[in-house]
């Protein structure tokens, strides 16, 4: 017996940013599942890329990464286990500045995340998940953009799974020392 999960988009508490869940066909020998599809993006007014990059993590349980805001947008999936995202508008001029959405991320469920809003996740799966990124710029060192920590009291993440901040195999070094959202929004909207 044959199933299909029509693409469907839903708008979030930040600008921009939307959950995306791609078309799936299910039958008895398993899922077919479209990661992207340009002309479904283009019709429900979303970015059809073109995507320039595109990267792969495998993140043990617990591990966080982010929160990292570039100057390109992203769309972001995981293609193996699941993440808990988290995500914040950074971009001074926003009507949603300041504004935090999370988003549980399993298999079919993509985040279109817009320039300047940082995008961060913890990995919840049992072994490792596979967190898949695509840019619409390719990265590069010294571009803009900025990185807020992500135990942040302030922004409020519930993070699903106890985080030592000691513990570089469940947080960098880089992310655990990064500014908090005020003094990264102050740096924003000073330059």
């Amino acid at each position: 017996m044959v199933r299909i999960d029509e693409f469907t988009t839903e708008a979030s508490a930040i600008d921009g940013l939307y959950v995306v869940r791609m078309k799936q066909i299910h039958d008895e020998r398993g899922t077919v599942r479209e990661f992207f599809r340009a002309s479904a993006m283009r019709d429900a007014g979303l970015t059809d890329g073109p995507w320039e990059q595109l990267n792969l993590t495998e993140t043990s349980r617990g591990a966080v990464r982010g929160l990292h805001g570039e100057a390109m947008t992203k769309f972001v999936s995981v293609v193996k286990g699941s993440v808990f995202g988290a995500y914040v508008d950074a971009r001074p001029g926003s009507p949603t500045v300041g504004a935090v959405v999370t988003v549980p991320i399993e298999v079919g469920v993509q985040v279109l995340v817009p320039r300047g809003v940082l995008n961060g996740f913890q990995s919840t799966s049992d072994g490792v998940s596979q967190y898949l990124y695509c840019f619409d710029t390719e990265w590069r060192p010294g571009m803009p953009g900025c990185a807020v920590n992500p135990l942040d009291p302030a922004l409020g993440i519930t993070w699903p799974i106890e985080i030592d901040i000691d513990d570089r195999a469940q947080i960098s070094a880089k992310d655990a020392a990064a500014p908090t959202f005020a003094e990264t929004l102050a740096s924003l909207t000073n330059a």
